[in-house]
């Protein structure tokens, strides 16, 4: 599921020192998220209008170096737990080869505001990823 995303990194994304603050790495893990599920070919469309979603229920972020207004940012997103309700990705922010940031963000699948297990498409999507 390796999928990059990336962008500039934006005037407004940084303090007065020009550095990234803190909350948008989640923020890119977000946009990063997305992008993965269309290249996995994970139907949310379809799921969405039977009202299966996912959550975030957990984040944590591992900071290396400093991402900078002026670089630019890309995100891997690999899967490292699948679960029965929950899956856990791993986001890994770079500018260039210098790793700044890893994002690992929780998911559970949910409809009608409870927890249910993954929908058989999304783990063929995963599998196949």
């Amino acid at each position: 599921m390796p999928q990059v995303w990336s962008s500039p990194v934006r005037y407004v994304e940084c303090d007065q020192q020009g550095i990234v603050f803190n909350a948008h790495y989640l923020v890119w893990a977000d946009e990063a998220v997305n992008i993965s599920w269309i290249s996995c070919g994970v139907p949310w469309d379809e799921l969405n209008a039977r009202g299966i979603k996912y959550l975030v229920v957990a984040s944590s972020l591992q900071w290396r170096s400093s991402a900078r207004w002026g670089d630019t940012v890309e995100l891997d997103a690999d899967l490292e737990a699948l679960g029965r309700t929950s899956l856990t990705l791993r986001f890994v922010v770079r500018v260039g080869e210098r790793v700044c940031c890893e994002v690992r963000t929780t998911y559970v699948c949910t409809a009608d505001g409870a927890s249910i297990p993954w929908p058989e498409e999304v783990r063929a999507a995963l599998d196949a990823a």
